[in-house]
């Protein structure tokens, strides 16, 4: 376990301008692929190419400290905690799944596939809690972490891009646009089947907190609001994002840009958008409109997530390969920034009378 030097404090209470997002301190050394915020407390965790997991502790001020940090054999592509924040879970392109016990500080593997794996969520069910793992060789698997191997594996038709839980709801997104719902009642056979509505490669998918329903977006700048029952399907639609005009008098909106991650707000259902285009949005699935736009931030925006009660937005700016080796130029910023929330940016608008 290793610790960052304690003088990497940065305090909000020095910024001139309080309502500026504030950068962490010591952020990782390569791209960021991953953030989570613990369930219980005001700890981030950071997993990024470096191969390295990074934890730290947010304070009331916003003022950040590294805690901890562990290491993957490979780039590390997703992160997430268990229920009562003891434990971080990872994948990598290591092909391992590895927990940290923030207790102890120490590190184990506790997943194995036979190739990356893409993304870690945490189940809690009546039964207990299980560790599901998607991964390039075209499996999710469950795992018991008392026991070293899975309690069961679910073929794919295609590699694992993206996955989500709110439990009972899991959704995965593949290669190929393939989208598998499961109700985690039944793990191991998905509920229904589909073909991602957005017509380009899935980037994300992401649950309702209600569990009733899921966004998908896609490489192409578009965002699906999918709901899982037929009866609510009337209410299914997507929309354009992260597009930008060629000419500021075009108004073609032909520059389209991959939606990267979708943020659910814990408490108000709104969520987030980030994009390879540098920009953040906050939404209104209901209302159908946009609360807020970020400022373009100086590279993409990989990943974001809010913290526990929603008061604090995580995201991350640095370069995501959506340009190929030459969008990788010496001097790209590499930032894990913190926004302060307000009610009026994540609260849904009222209903129209």
């Amino acid at each position: 376990m290793s610790f960052f030097s304690a003088s990497s404090s940065n305090n909000i209470v020095s910024n001139a301008a309080a309502d500026k997002d504030i950068e962490v301190a010591d952020p990782p050394t390569d791209s960021i692929s991953s953030l989570a915020f613990s369930p219980t407390a005001d700890y981030l965790a950071v997993g990024s190419w470096d191969n390295n997991v990074r934890i730290y502790e947010v304070g009331a001020n916003g003022q950040t400290q590294g805690k901890a940090m562990y290491g993957h054999q490979g780039p590390v592509l997703n992160v997430c905690w268990n229920k009562d924040g003891s434990k971080i879970l990872s994948g990598g392109a290591d092909n391992a799944g590895r927990m940290f016990d923030v207790t102890t500080g120490q590190s184990s593997q506790v997943a194995q596939h036979d190739a990356p794996i893409r993304v870690v969520r945490w189940i809690e069910s009546p039964q207990g809690g299980v560790l599901a793992t998607g991964s390039w060789d075209k499996t999710i698997k469950y795992w018991d972490l008392r026991t070293p191997n899975p309690v069961s594996t679910v073929q794919l038709p295609e590699r694992c891009y993206t996955m989500d839980v709110v439990y009972p709801l899991m959704v995965v997104g593949t290669a190929e646009r393939h989208i598998l719902v499961f109700n985690l009642a039944n793990p191991t056979t998905p509920f229904k089947t589909l073909v991602s509505p957005l017509k380009w490669q899935t980037r994300v998918v992401s649950c309702f907190p209600s569990a009733n329903g899921f966004a998908v977006g896609s490489i192409e700048g578009r965002v699906a609001i999918q709901y899982v029952e037929e009866k609510d399907a009337s209410n299914n639609f997507s929309f354009k994002c992260h597009r930008r005009d060629q000419m500021p008098a075009s108004k073609d909106q032909s520059l389209v840009y991959a939606v990267n991650d979708i943020s659910f707000h814990p408490v108000h259902g709104t969520f987030s958008t980030c994009g390879s285009d540098g920009t953040i949005n906050f939404w209104d699935k209901d209302a159908r409109t946009r609360l807020k736009s970020f400022e373009q931030a100086p590279g993409p925006v990989p990943c974001t997530t809010f913290n526990r009660s929603g008061t604090i937005f995580a995201y991350a700016v640095s370069y995501d390969w959506s340009k190929g080796h030459s969008g990788m130029t010496p001097g790209h910023p590499n930032k894990l920034m913190l926004h302060a929330c307000k009610d009026e940016e994540v609260k849904r608008k009222p209903a129209k009378r």
